[in-house]
């Protein structure tokens, strides 16, 4: 027990703890985070391994690699592909590797880790499955890895796609 008056601070009385209540979050957790042309997009949190900002320097180019691969990191301790993942799904903003960190992804999935190279982080959230509808108006090139996308607004323009990282971590387009 802590009896060193000094370690208070007042009379003793300022003092209140109101304890709320802890809200459940319905759905799962999931990292929100955008490519360069602005488009928002999520993966589940149970596949992340981590998150990290790599100096364009720390990230070795292999040559003769396919063009989608910006090379490869040391992530504690394990070689890891990173991936400029925008081009990999089409999209139409070009990756600005010219700054000081390149934030990554690190996917993985049975052993398998991959590195996905993004514009910007977002923020974790909660997100609920029940609320996700079936992916519309995207192009061909991303159908493929998109489960689903939620409506922000009730007119339908600014979605949040959510992507499937096994679909990504085993594509055939990595070998391209």
């Amino acid at each position: 027990m802590v009896t060193n008056p000094d370690l208070f601070v007042g009379n003793g009385q300022d003092l209140s703890l109101e304890l709320q209540p802890l809200e459940n979050p319905e759905g799962e957790l999931h990292l929100r985070f955008y490519l360069a042309s602005g488009k928002e997009f999520a993966l589940p949190a149970t596949g992340i391994a981590e998150v990290t900002q790599q100096a364009p320097d720390q990230i070795a180019p292999i040559p003769n690699a396919s063009p989608l691969l910006l090379g490869t990191i040391n992530l504690r301790g394990k070689i890891v592909w990173v991936a400029d993942l925008g081009q990999f799904l089409g999209d139409s903003g070009s990756l600005n590797t010219d700054r000081p960190n390149i934030p990554v992804i690190a996917i993985e999935n049975q052993e398998q880790v991959l590195g996905l190279a993004i514009e910007r982080i977002g923020d974790m959230d909660w997100l609920d499955g029940e609320n996700l509808e079936i992916a519309s108006e995207i192009p061909d090139s991303m159908a493929p890895f998109i489960v689903g996308q939620w409506k922000w607004q009730e007119d339908h323009k600014e979605v949040l796609n959510l992507l499937d990282s096994n679909k990504l971590l085993r594509s055939a387009r990595w070998g391209a």
